[in-house]
């Protein structure tokens, strides 16, 4: 869990903790900005059916791909400093040798 103090120490990343948070924040960016391209889908409908149609479609096709790409992303940030966590594990151990 997060606490305070480890905002001013340099020994535990915070990264890793607040990671979920931004990724459900970016899924509910894109959320409301597919149900806001789905509205204007069905206003384009009133003048160009098919139109309308295409921009509900790529609304939707848009949420799909955003939220996989934002899990890639976060999950490749998790790597990361998962990566970090293990090399610091080799170097002490390398260090009692």
């Amino acid at each position: 869990m997060l606490e305070f103090r480890d905002l001013f120490q340099w020994d535990r990343f915070i990264t890793p903790t607040i990671i979920k948070t931004f990724y459900w924040l970016v899924i509910a960016l894109m959320a409301l900005f597919s149900l806001s391209g789905i509205g204007s889908g069905l206003t384009m409908m009133a003048i160009s059916p098919f139109a309308g149609f295409i921009v509900i479609l790529s609304s939707i096709a848009g949420l799909l791909v955003g939220v996989v790409f934002a899990r890639i992303v976060a999950e490749l940030v998790l790597i990361i400093f998962r990566i970090n966590e293990h090399l610091g594990a080799i170097r002490d151990r390398g260090h009692g040798l």
